[in-house]
């Protein structure tokens, strides 16, 4: 294995060695190993929370705590109640022909693990596949994002509390880190991110042989029905399209709206702005972009669609200045070309694209021509129609009347389809993902196998053929 010039190495090969050491660990000892994950995160949420605060230059406490915090928490509680279950070994039927015999499916961990975090959600994007790497049983190697300095600080000095380096480490850097983390001969790799950059991520992975699991994300779209009550369908969308300022994998990218309700869609979704952030520049709710790179890049998209003559209408109920910070109001563009970048590229961030359809079917089949999303939402109430589209459609998940929240279900497996991402985790597929799934066959006292030894041609042969293409 040639990792001479690759900086990663040692920390890789301790992490190796000791898997190498113990191969296997106990239920207890995963456990154990959660449940001191699990405290030493709610000892240092403030901290974390503040530390992510300071990478945003301005995060949203309550979103921190809702978005980060708490899913890992109730994560490792369900983990806990249920591995015991998960990782007892599998009896599987032996053919008739075979008995007497045994088969069984035991679950073994991989070995070590990697996993490369965005920055968009730097702890629960951090934690949650680390919880399902640990309860499979693995060493984990974490490369956090260049982007999150200070949650990464905090992150680090958490986990160093409860794991030692070979049992999971930490690394940060900026680009030629994550090439050469991605080079790594890891037993699994995942990623999450940017479709571009995870085909790059492949491509590097693909040299020895690393399976992964990309989670990437692309243009989720809403679909707003004809006949629901706005009351009920566009809460949901403005919360799902303004957390973390849409900075969200799954956020809804772009509206599909009946073309007879669009004017009162656009009125509902000013009002419903300004009852969720009366104010924006100033209002702790309201989270900034990441960085101005991120917000110059909004402004492009925006710039472009306006040179179109698209009517955009930007949500400032109190007509703040945004020329100074990273804060973008929630801006609602009509119609823009399909060509359009804000139309081919992956939002993230707080502009919503309103596309106006004629029929269901019409808009169904603008979803179909466009690249599988990692999520559909269907704002309506006809259960007909959503049978519809889990059948005609194909998207990471599939949600009817709510935005985001699937995400918080830690009984369902997340990821994605297509240019969406491969793999999932959470859970029991999580456990699955980070598991090798080792088939066991046991011969018992007789071996009924003999008879199908060679020489061929002998009249059991026959007889078999005759009964098997009968």
């Amino acid at each position: 294995m040639q990792l001479d010039h690759n900086p990663l190495a040692p920390a890789f090969f301790t992490l190796q060695e000791d898997f190498n050491r113990t191969p296997f660990l106990a239920a207890s000892t995963r456990l154990n190993q959660l449940k001191q994950l699990q405290s030493a995160l709610k000892q240092d949420s403030q901290q974390l929370m503040a530390a992510i605060d300071q990478d945003f230059g301005g995060r949203s406490r309550q979103e921190s705590l809702m978005a980060d915090i708490l899913p890992c928490l109730t994560e490792i509680d369900q983990v806990c109640k249920k591995l015991k279950r998960w990782m007892r070994p599998q009896r599987r039927s032996v053919e008739w022909h075979y008995q007497p015999a045994t088969a069984q499916v035991v679950y073994q961990p991989l070995g070590v693990v990697g996993i490369m975090v965005p920055w968009n959600y730097p702890l629960q994007l951090a934690i949650s596949p680390l919880i399902s790497a640990l309860a499979a049983g693995n060493r984990v190697l974490l490369k956090l994002s260049e982007w999150t300095p200070a949650t990464n600080a905090a992150l680090t000095a958490c986990l160093a509390r409860v794991f030692n380096d070979n049992q999971v480490k930490v690394i940060t850097g900026e680009k030629d880190i994550s090439q050469a983390f991605a080079s790594l001969p890891f037993d699994h790799l995942l990623f999450t991110g940017s479709t571009a950059v995870g085909k790059h991520i492949q491509r590097a992975a693909a040299e020895n042989l690393t399976p992964v699991t990309l989670e990437l994300g692309g243009k989720s779209p809403a679909l707003l029905d004809s006949e629901i009550p706005l009351d009920k369908a566009l809460p949901p969308l403005v919360f799902g399209k303004t957390l973390n300022a849409g900075q969200t994998c799954i956020a809804p990218d772009y509206l599909l709206c009946p073309q007879e309700r669009l004017e009162e869609v656009v009125d509902k979704i000013q009002g419903l702005f300004k009852q969720f952030y009366p104010h924006l520049v100033e209002n702790p709710d309201y989270t900034s972009l990441i960085n101005a790179q991120h917000k110059q890049r909004l402004n492009q998209l925006l710039d472009e669609v306006q040179k179109a003559n698209c009517r955009c209408l930007a949500l400032n109920p109190r007509q703040e200045d945004f020329s100074q910070g990273n804060k973008l109001p929630l801006t609602l563009v009509i119609n823009p070309p399909a060509e359009s970048r804000l139309m081919q590229e992956e939002i993230f961030g707080p502009l919503l694209p309103i596309i106006t359809y004629s029929s269901f079917e019409e808009a169904v089949s603008f979803i179909r021509q466009r690249p599988r999303p990692l999520a559909l939402y269907y704002l309506g109430e006809q259960e007909a129609r959503f049978r519809y589209l889990e059948e005609n459609t194909h998207s990471g998940s599939l949600v009817m009347k709510e935005t985001l929240l699937q995400v918080a279900q830690q009984d369902l497996p997340f990821g994605g389809v297509g240019a969406s991402g491969m793999g999932s985790y959470h859970g029991r597929e999580g456990f699955l993902t980070f598991s090798h799934a080792k088939p066991l066959f046991r011969r018992r006292w007789f071996n009924t196998a003999r008879w199908i030894y060679p020489p061929y041609g002998r009249w059991l042969h026959r007889l078999m053929e005759k009964w098997f293409l009968r």
